[in-house]
């Protein structure tokens, strides 16, 4: 199993950031895919998690309004989009497939 994730991203507060996860070695639609961050000095915080069979999602409730997650079965890839960045959204995000199985990991910064 193997999960890799897009690479660092620096955004302005206010803007938008998306974060691919591409997975093999297991059969994709059979997995849920959850999303994890860690903020600096911080420990990790669940988002939420997306099944890729039906695209159906469970979001964390402190991200609920800001945070979508997609699945393309087609190139076995998840998405995790936040929208209306703060400063308080700076964190490696994570995917991870049953919390067994991680991504190495994406620097997303928010600072003006």
């Amino acid at each position: 199993v193997q999960l890799v994730q897009s690479g660092a991203e620096l955004r302005n507060p206010g803007a938008s950031v998306k974060v691919s996860c591409k997975a093999s070695g297991y059969t994709f639609i059979s997995y849920y895919v959850d999303w994890v961050r860690q903020a600096p000095g911080q420990g990790l915080e669940w988002m939420g998690r997306i099944n890729p069979e039906d695209g159906g999602t469970k979001y964390a409730q402190k991200f609920q309004g800001r945070v979508a997650f997609t699945a393309d079965t087609s190139t076995s890839t998840v998405y995790v989009e936040l929208i209306s960045l703060r400063s308080e959204d700076t964190a490696v995000y994570y995917c991870t497939q049953g919390m067994a199985y991680w991504g190495q990991g994406t620097q997303v910064t928010v600072s003006s």
